[in-house]
């Protein structure tokens, strides 16, 4: 059976419950915005997921390939981004405790890519930084069906809270490394499909796109967890970090749009009517939340050309324009 993999922490509960609080805020938006959000969201995990593996494609050419419209870029690249998204859009169809959906699932991912799509690999691999040192070792191939039996059947019944439990999961199956190829975008695939199944939102949340900006933070959780010794701890606690932050993305960009006065966006505009001098760090006390959901807010209003900023950053005011209009100076 799967071994103890991980020590649970007091900040979990925190993070968990913030997680839940931006849940029950986003379940309030528009649902025509939101459908206008997902589309956007799932292209764009499509393109970081397979970003982070090196796909040279930009967004925009991503989203040509998902429209059927011819790209010129590399061939390879063009059929990343066309298996990814046909597996996320596939990811109602999957058991997030079926081997064989697991394989499934990498079929679709790496149709027409490696040898072995859709197949356990068949040797022992270790995975190497760009100066050939050894950084992990994946477990033994005689061992990786058993292994991802047992980390799915465990994934089905451990009490651990969604949250934690699928980011668990992500992490183990990185660990076995049961793939020649396609691990990490079937990790971030499995987890979000668990979210999914605990909170259907999960489908659509940015968490790809938060990861691969942060590309570094994101592989040194998975070392600090494999070594010395396996505990998956340092790597739950910064998923549950990109989940947090991924809503709170999500949730200004509803917010913004459809003007509902319950969101984060109109109550910071509301504050800067109130107060031209006043600073992120001084709205994110009023508001009882962090300075990055008000800076993003605040982000989201001067790209729509309704707030512009007067002066220096230090000493300058906010100016909030009834209609939009051109952006303002930094």
């Amino acid at each position: 059976m799967i071994p103890e993999f991980f020590t649970p922490q007091d900040v979990w509960l925190d993070q968990v419950g913030r997680i839940y609080v931006l849940l029950h805020t986003i379940e309030r938006a528009s649902a025509v915005r939101q459908v206008e959000l997902r589309r956007r969201n799932r292209i764009g995990a499509v393109h970081s997921s397979t970003a982070i593996e090196g796909n040279r494609l930009t967004i925009d050419e991503v989203t040509a390939v998902i429209g059927g419209h011819t790209v010129w870029g590399p061939e390879k690249d063009v059929l990343e981004v066309s298996n990814a998204w046909a597996a996320y859009e596939a990811l109602d169809s999957f058991d997030p405790y079926s081997v064989d959906d697991l394989l499934r699932a990498h079929g679709l991912m790496t149709k027409g890519l490696i040898s072995q799509s859709g197949r356990f690999r068949d040797v022992d691999v270790e995975i190497v930084n760009a100066g050939g040192e050894v950084l992990h070792t994946g477990s033994r191939v005689e061992k990786v069906p058993r292994l991802v039996g047992e980390l799915l059947e465990w994934a089905s019944t451990t009490t651990a809270h969604p949250l934690v439990a699928s980011s668990a999961t992500h992490f183990m199956l990185e660990c076995i490394h049961p793939f020649q190829d396609g691990n990490g975008r079937i990790g971030r695939l499995w987890q979000t499909l668990l979210l999914s199944r605990w909170e259907p939102l999960f489908a659509w949340m940015p968490t790809e796109t938060l990861i691969a900006r942060d590309q570094l933070g994101y592989y040194t959780a998975l070392h600090e967890s494999q070594s010395p010794d396996l505990d998956g701890t340092p790597f739950i606690t910064y998923m549950l970090g990109i989940i947090e932050a991924s809503l709170e993305d999500y949730q200004t960009n509803v917010g913004i749009n459809v003007g509902i006065s319950v969101g984060i966006s109109d109550r910071v505009l509301e504050l800067i009517r109130q107060d031209e001098h006043t600073t992120a760090a001084r709205m994110a006390q009023q508001l009882g939340m962090s300075v990055r959901q008000v800076e993003r807010a605040i982000k989201s209003w001067r790209d729509l050309g309704v707030l512009i900023r007067e002066g220096s950053n230090k000493s300058g005011r906010w100016i909030v324009r009834d209609e939009p209009g051109e952006k303002g100076a930094q």
